[in-house]
């Protein structure tokens, strides 16, 4: 199950980077890859919840691991800022992922 989360996040990835080059969906390869990505990334994820992953850990850690992702590929590839409360954010984020998955598997 992990598996399929990975790739819904890496595909979720790839099609908001894609929605960025599509300009508004005027230009058509980087429009294609968005709506092929987030297909993809809700099929993924829901496959993922088929074997089992609970909703909401899997949900939360889906949006973390995407806005690190995102933020870092901002800042190192689209040379987008992030203030040092922006990077404070993104570890609290990621903090709170880790609490939920640690309180999941303690509470068995």
């Amino acid at each position: 199950m992990w598996f399929w989360l990975a790739g819904a996040i890496v595909s979720e990835v790839a099609a908001t980077l894609a929605l960025r080059a599509s300009a508004g969906f005027t230009r058509l390869v980087p429009t294609v890859i968005l709506v092929v990505g987030y297909g993809f990334a809700f099929y993924a994820l829901s496959q993922a919840l088929k074997l089992g992953m609970n909703v909401g850990v899997a949900y939360a850690v889906w949006s973390a691991i995407g806005v690190a992702l995102i933020a870092t590929v901002g800042a190192v590839f689209l040379h987008e800022s992030l203030s040092p409360v922006q990077i404070g954010g993104l570890v609290l984020i990621i903090a709170g992922v880790v609490a939920l998955e640690l309180g999941r598997t303690t509470s068995h």
